[in-house]
């Protein structure tokens, strides 16, 4: 059977930091005031990083994938990994509750790292009866560097497998090469980057082509035949490399870096996610992934590309965000700025191993039970069942929480307890299903939240204890916004 592409999802954060604002706030510093930079970059709020990032457009991904059985392995993708030495993947896998068997990988050190994943799953290793790959980053900036501007935090994921393709895979090819473009040291907080245009002339204008060309000839197509160019750089850079390879000036797809930023591996997996979105079938698709080498991916849309439930994923994640221009909060969020939170702060966040270990289904998947005599939903579960005309003991089967929505029943904005984005807001919500939680809520304004509001639920960074260096996460309610 043909492999290729089931389904896609996109995820970018709701603020997106106005570059207006950045160059207005440093102007202090230009002798010569130029004309503001246009467009905006995506940002994490304080509880968000690639895991969490990564979770959502997996969840996208999902939705629109028409699989039936869970997929068989999850690989993740990104340069930002919280744990260097736990399975971050596995994590993933845990708060989209997949099932075992699963085969779970992480791939980090390059940019290209996403396109690999794709390129290897493609390839056949564990895609069946699907595997999902997902990338994702939030990259950490010097103030007032180039990078600050250009970075953009983000996340993309694709399904893939075989049998109702939106895209046929046709083949590709890896080269490895240790051009150094930029590079970041594992010690190191923020990257290095070398000069632009050596980059562009020795690095893009000479290694892409060369990949495209040699890949091409592989398969019998010629580069008048590629209709979307997939390159994860600005316009100007991208055309450059299309010409060189002889591709059609109107091939070059529009990295969307105006309205986001680079979002880093997640990148070239948006990007695609953005042409699929909008393509008409029987149109070939070159993807490139750049970092230390070159991945090139040939794909062809196929007639069922209108019919998958995913179309339009890249636009809603773009469309879902909201101009931002606090600098400062920016700076908060992203580590860059080291607030003083006063005596509240100070508290110590020390996560019991082994009772995380007995609840990670309820943590880090939402699982709750339902009770079987009954019907009865409720979170946490336990052994009794909290319908008081049932109490039956024993009768709790799991129940995924995740996807559900629901309504505002109480809610708290407390402006003395300590949370990075004051105010700590948390009230009662009850499921569509029956049954409440207590729980925080999150990307919420001061006076935004009201009783009856519909929510649905996110993962994301419950707390950190910075003394032991170990993120504990949950899951959080967010209003529905149309």
């Amino acid at each position: 059977m043909k492999t290729g592409i089931l389904s896609w999802g996109a995820y970018l954060p709701r603020r997106r930091l106005a570059r207006a604002a950045i160059a207005h706030a440093l102007a202090w510093r230009a002798q010569e005031q130029k004309k503001p930079p246009a467009g905006e970059r995506a940002y994490g709020n304080w509880d968000e990083d690639s895991l969490t990032m990564a979770v959502e457009a997996a969840r996208d991904a999902l939705r629109g994938g028409g699989v039936g059985a869970s997929p068989g392995a999850l690989h993740l993708a990104s340069t930002t990994l919280p744990f260097a030495d736990r399975s971050n993947s596995g994590l993933v896998a845990d708060a989209l509750s997949l099932a075992n068997p699963l085969a779970t990988q992480d791939a980090t050190g390059s940019q290209r790292a996403g396109t690999s994943l794709l390129l290897q799953a493609l390839s056949g290793h564990g895609a069946r009866p699907a595997t999902l790959v997902a990338a994702a980053d939030r990259r950490r900036t010097r103030a007032g560097s180039p990078e600050e501007q250009a970075y953009g935090d983000g996340a993309s994921a694709v399904l893939v497998g075989q049998g109702t393709l939106a895209a046929e895979f046709l083949g590709g090819t890896s080269v490895a090469t240790d051009f150094v473009d930029h590079y970041r040291e594992s010690s190191a907080e923020h990257d290095y980057t070398l000069e632009e245009r050596w980059i562009r002339t020795e690095g893009h204008q000479k290694l892409i082509p060369a990949a495209i060309a040699a890949l091409l000839t592989e398969l019998h197509l010629s580069p008048d035949a590629v209709r979307h160019f997939v390159f994860a750089a600005p316009f100007a850079a991208a055309l450059q490399v299309a010409r060189v390879a002889g591709l059609a000036a109107e091939t070059v797809t529009d990295a969307k870096l105006e309205r986001c930023g680079h979002t880093g591996t997640a990148h070239p997996l948006l990007m695609l996610g953005a042409v699929l979105d909008t393509a008409g079938p029987d149109e070939l698709i070159l993807l490139v992934g750049f970092g230390q080498g070159v991945d090139v991916l040939a794909l062809r849309t196929t007639a069922a590309l209108s019919t998958v439930v995913a179309r339009g994923a890249v636009d809603r994640a773009l469309a879902a965000g909201r101009t931002d221009n606090a600098y400062v909060r920016f700076l908060s969020h992203g580590g860059a700025l080291d607030m003083d939170w006063g005596m509240r702060a100070e508290r110590d966040s020390r996560t019991a191993q082994s009772s995380h270990y007995r609840k990670h289904r309820d943590l880090n998947g939402f699982v709750g039970g339902r009770c079987r005599a009954c019907g009865a939903v409720q979170f946490p579960r336990s052994r009794a069942c909290v319908n008081p005309q049932c109490r039956a003991f024993d009768t709790q089967a799991e129940y995924v929480l995740a996807q559900s929505l629901g309504r505002v029943k109480t809610y708290t904005e407390d402006w003395l307890a300590f949370v990075p984005e004051p105010p700590l807001q948390y009230g009662n919500v009850n499921f569509s299903e029956g049954g409440n939680v207590f729980i925080e809520f999150t990307d919420v304004e001061p006076g935004e939240l009201s009783v009856g509001a519909t929510v649905r639920f996110v993962f994301r960074i419950k707390d950190v204890d910075h003394v032991r260096g170990f993120h504990r996460y949950f899951w959080k309610a967010t209003l529905v916004r149309n």
